[in-house]
């Protein structure tokens, strides 16, 4: 009885601790990240931290597409003959 009171404990302790585990995504222009450059775990990380998150769990290019209302579509983010690449980074704190 005693190891299952326990084992009760663990399982809510656990999931109350998941519960305040927050996760947010931020959409940036980052051509290191983009690019797939060895500087993306990097530049992930530092990006979470600014902003008060404790890591980058993932990052990734994102098709402006993909993304809704505030990205401009493809040729109206070109300028120059640049044209700038998105990239979602998924941070946890």
């Amino acid at each position: 009885m005693r190891s299952l009171l326990a084992l009760m404990s663990c399982a809510s302790i656990l999931a109350a601790s998941i519960a305040f585990a927050e996760t947010r995504v931020f959409i940036i222009t980052e051509q290191c990240l983009a690019k797939g450059g060895k500087c993306g775990a990097q530049v992930a990380r530092t990006y979470c931290q600014s902003r008060d998150f404790a890591q980058a769990s993932s990052y990734r290019r994102v098709d402006p597409d993909e993304i809704t209302g505030s990205v401009p579509k493809s040729g109206a983010n070109c300028s120059h003959g640049h044209c700038d690449e998105y990239v979602a980074i998924t941070c946890q704190r």
